[in-house]
């Protein structure tokens, strides 16, 4: 059993920069591959970054150069740093742990935490 428990959500304005993280339970995490999604009202979940265990990064086309995911394998988290936030950034930001298939949708993790919100004003 995994437990992803999210923090650093918030109210922000335009252009400012946030920082998510995610503390995860487990002895394995430097193992773990980890991915941030988020949800916006009425939106379905989609995919924001991932992390590989080996250092790899993947990030979905709109927040490449806005966005950047890392991990402290000592802390057991892994972060989602955010600038330049735009009010189309404004949702529920969950981290999860990978499993199998995609790594770009829901369905390939198999633990995630509640979420955290971010809203950003105009």
């Amino acid at each position: 059993q995994v437990q992803l428990v999210e923090s650093g959500g918030g109210l922000v304005q335009a252009g400012d920069s946030l920082r998510l993280s995610c503390a995860a339970s487990g002895r394995t995490f430097s193992s773990y591959t980890m991915g941030w999604f988020r949800q916006a009202p009425g939106k379905e979940r989609e995919f924001v970054a991932a992390l590989e265990w080996t250092g790899a990064t993947y990030y979905a086309d709109s927040m490449k150069g806005r966005f950047t995911i890392s991990r402290d394998n000592a802390k057991n988290t892994v972060y989602l740093q955010m600038s330049s936030l735009k009010p189309e950034d404004t949702a529920v930001y969950y981290c999860a742990r990978f499993s199998s298939g995609s790594l770009f949708r829901p369905g390939g993790y198999d633990y995630w935490g509640r979420g955290t919100q971010v809203t950003v004003s105009s």
